[in-house]
């Protein structure tokens, strides 16, 4: 199974953030969108979807955690690695997008195609998948 069978059941909107919007800011989209991570843009390129890192939930406690109350008014590009941004295309398979996340310690990644961003993939997105293909090799192992 690759990453593009998962984004296919998916949602089509991807929740993102702009690298010079506040933690604050940033918490509310997520929650607002129910989700626990943001694709973070950057807004100095003219290009519309240049994910340039992606902001988590873990993110936020971070920045309230070693700020206080003043860490929701930091700026999301302080709290992101720019230089790293880890992805995949929609043609990986999901064992390397495990492989890849456990790797990194990541739980979340944006996908890339053709250098434009088409989705984000989770963790639980691919737990999800490898147990309904378990199901499906139970359920067709016992008709």
């Amino acid at each position: 199974m690759k990453v593009g069978d998962i984004l296919r059941k998916k949602a089509a909107r991807i929740s993102t953030i702009r690298m010079n919007e506040t933690v604050g800011i940033a918490a509310q989209v997520m929650r607002a969108s129910n989700v626990s991570a943001l694709v973070v843009k950057d807004v100095v390129r003219t290009e519309g979807n240049t994910a340039v890192g992606m902001f988590t939930e873990r993110d936020v406690v971070r920045a309230i955690a070693e700020h206080g109350a003043a860490g929701i008014n930091m700026k999301v590009s302080q709290l992101i690695s720019v230089q790293q941004l880890v992805w995949c295309s929609s043609d990986d398979t999901l064992e390397d997008v495990r492989h890849l996340m456990n790797k990194h310690h990541i739980r979340h990644l944006p996908v890339i195609d053709n250098h434009s961003l088409c989705g984000v993939v989770s963790i639980r997105d691919i737990s999800t998948a490898f147990d309904e293909e378990a199901m499906a090799t139970v359920f067709a192992a016992s008709a």
